[in-house]
């Protein structure tokens, strides 16, 4: 979905997984301070936005994903995963239910996939899923904005701030009303800051939630049988994870970022050594510099100097070894 705010003073199109809306307005640090301080917005709308109604859909969605929601009382914001057979992370959802509706919004452009799986377990719950990506958008509020919600607008209440579900025919006005807005790269750098995992970035074919410390966020121990339930609780029960999310700061000297994707080793090693991990996001922060996530080998000492290709790096612990 192209968004029409691409339209304001200044936008400059995101590219690869965030097409579709604003990279920023013209000054990535003004936006980001921006959204640090409370105030402006972001334009999420190129996210899938799913909607599940019907008297059994809390019932039913617990039997799937990896959150106990049977429960979940009304507007109280959760995230959740679907697991492949194996344990391995497809989607993650971003989830609120305001009493007759749970209103989720996804990775861009997985809704459809995400909504296959879903028709297919329906069986005889009386439940009905919906795309919604068409009509309905997501923008975000920072955590300590006073800005107003529209009446009826679902709303998703994090310590990160507020997600709103609003008409995309309105976005527009919401925009005029409520600016300044923020582009995707300030959101991503204060995510990054936050060491908040995404899908399709922080993960690969064969990523557990363990290894990116969504245990006990998005997967809950203490529930039933849901698919790759037996990799969850064999890990936690038994073992360590393969790999582990690492918060790292990078050299400031350095022009461009490392990307999605660049190899990390050792210092000592030099760029010949053994390859240890990967950079999943890189980001430009208004207060620490550039900076990234990374998975690494679990083994990885957790003082060890890296190198993200050629530039150094210096490690922060998110997930224990």
């Amino acid at each position: 979905m192209k968004s029409p705010l691409l339209s304001l003073p200044g936008a400059v199109p995101a590219e690869g997984r965030d097409e579709g809306v604003a990279a920023h307005y013209g000054d990535l640090f003004r936006e980001q301070r921006a959204l640090a301080d409370g105030n402006g917005f972001v334009d999420l709308s190129h996210r899938g936005v799913i909607t599940v109604t019907g008297d059994d859909r809390l019932s039913w969605l617990h039997l799937l994903i990896t959150q106990h929601v049977s429960d979940l009382a009304p507007h109280q914001a959760t995230e959740a995963l679907i697991l492949s057979a194996n344990g391995h992370i497809e989607h993650a959802m971003y989830l609120v239910d305001d009493g007759t509706t749970v209103w989720m919004h996804v990775e861009p452009d997985t809704q459809g996939e995400l909504i296959a799986y879903l028709e297919s377990m329906k069986f005889f719950y009386r439940v009905e899923v919906a795309d919604r990506t068409g009509d309905i958008a997501v923008v975000h509020l920072p955590a300590g904005s006073i800005a107003e919600v529209p009446d009826g607008a679902a709303v998703r209440e994090t310590p990160q701030g507020r997600d709103l579900f609003l008409p995309r025919a309105g976005l527009e006005a919401y925009a005029a009303a409520h600016g300044p807005a923020a582009g995707i790269l300030a959101y991503e750098a204060l995510r990054v800051e936050g060491h908040r995992p995404r899908v399709g970035f922080e993960t690969d074919h064969r990523t557990i939630p363990h290894e990116l410390g969504w245990i006990g966020g998005a997967v809950h121990l203490q529930k039933g049988c849901y698919r790759g339930q037996e990799t969850v609780a064999r890990v936690h029960n038994l073992g360590k994870p393969p790999r582990r999310l690492v918060f790292l700061h990078l050299d400031g000297s350095e022009v461009h970022l490392p990307g999605h994707g660049t190899p990390v080793r050792l210092a000592a090693e030099g760029q010949e050594g053994r390859q240890l991990g990967f950079i999943t996001t890189s980001a430009r922060h208004h207060e620490l510099g550039p900076i990234a996530l990374a998975l690494v080998k679990r083994n990885v000492a957790v003082d060890a100097e890296l190198l993200a290709g050629d530039t150094a790096a210096a490690q922060e612990t998110v997930v224990e070894p």
